[in-house]
């Protein structure tokens, strides 16, 4: 049976389809554990942030670029909906959405003149909205954690 790779998976920003070197997201839950006299009692729900890291090449770079330019600069592109899907021929399928992220630029250039490598940019981008991420479209957050907050549609 295959197995998904990093190969299976299309990433949309927003409503571009772009081919990524390189992708990551993670989630950082303070959930921890209660103590009552130095022992385990339970546990607390903490606050969760989540952010991801984006290698594009230089096509890449130019697609986004062009969203840019129409924003008025790469600091005015809006903040964007990121789709991480994948599937297999036998069926296996992920689905991964970072709901309102916004990008910066971090690693413009790295030039090695020896060569033997595409040229890829970084583009850091941190999840904004309290809709957060949902994965194979269970959301990670709970309803009471989203409670009042506008945009929430868990």
């Amino acid at each position: 049976m295959q197995r998904i790779s990093g190969k299976n998976f299309d990433i949309t920003i927003g409503t571009l389809a772009i081919t990524v070197s390189k992708a990551s997201l993670n989630i950082e839950d303070n959930t921890e554990v209660a103590q009552d006299n130095g022992v385990p009692n339970g546990w607390v729900s903490g606050d969760a942030k989540a952010d991801g890291e984006i290698e594009l090449d230089a096509t890449g770079v130019r697609l986004l670029g062009e969203a840019a330019n129409s924003a008025g600069s790469y600091r005015d592109l809006p903040v964007f909906d990121i789709l991480f899907y994948a599937k297999t021929g036998d069926g296996e399928e992920m689905k991964v959405e970072a709901f309102g992220c916004k990008f910066k630029v971090e690693g413009l250039l790295d030039i090695d003149k020896k060569g033997g490598e595409k040229h890829v940019t970084k583009l850091k981008y941190m999840v904004t909205s309290p809709d957060f991420i949902r994965i194979n479209g269970v959301p990670y957050l709970s309803k009471a954690d989203t409670e009042g907050l506008m945009g929430s549609q868990n």
